[in-house]
């Protein structure tokens, strides 16, 4: 299951550190993308936040979204 969970982030992110801190304590998997080194990853951010480069952004293998998850919300959608 290694990298089905996508997290869109950026470096200076405090919130998507804490995420990707908390995901990696529960052994959840993920890829991460740099929006601002990714322009294709940007927009898709945007579309998925009503045209805000908002993050964290996780994408999830069903193809669902969510912005600033909890711990709990994203283990909930991996069935952890």
């Amino acid at each position: 299951m290694a990298g089905n969970v996508t997290m869109y982030s950026t470096t200076w992110c405090g919130y998507c550190r804490r995420l990707k801190g908390q995901m990696e304590r529960a052994g959840i998997a993920y890829t991460e993308i740099n929006i601002e080194q990714d322009p294709e990853s940007a927009t898709f951010v945007e579309k998925a936040n009503g045209g805000n480069q908002t993050v964290p952004t996780v994408l999830f293998p069903d193809g669902s979204t969510l912005t600033n998850p909890s711990l709990a919300q994203v283990k909930e959608r991996v069935g952890g």
